[in-house]
């Protein structure tokens, strides 16, 4: 699995506004925490095989976690499988949180 260097939050958002696929991998229990970044599709890690194969390989897609230690192998394994723009968020949830909005945990979770 090839490793994907992290972004900054605001490369990210300037990806997000320019239409790049967000993706919250986090734990249900992380987002029941925390909240859900507005917008993020969330895709469990155990789903993330299957769900790639719902996107087209030059779909941009910007993938965070808690930190760049979860959203980094996803990352990884997308590039691998030969998408060809994929990021993933410097800090995580905690920096995009930062200059995003937040909502309660209501984001349903892609299967």
């Amino acid at each position: 699995m090839s490793e994907i260097a992290p972004t900054s939050a605001a490369e990210a958002r300037d990806r997000i506004a320019n239409g790049a696929l967000l993706i919250d991998v986090r734990s249900d229990a992380g987002r029941a925490a925390t909240g859900a970044i507005e917008g993020a599709t969330v895709v469990l890690k155990e789903d993330v095989a299957a769900f790639a194969q719902t996107l087209e390989a030059d779909r941009e897609v910007v993938i965070f976690c808690g930190t760049t230690a979860g959203s980094g192998p996803v990352a990884g394994y997308l590039d691998a499988q030969g998408f060809i723009a994929v990021s993933h968020v410097d800090g995580g949830y905690e920096a995009l949180a930062a200059t995003t909005p937040v909502e309660p945990v209501e984001t349903p979770v892609v299967e």
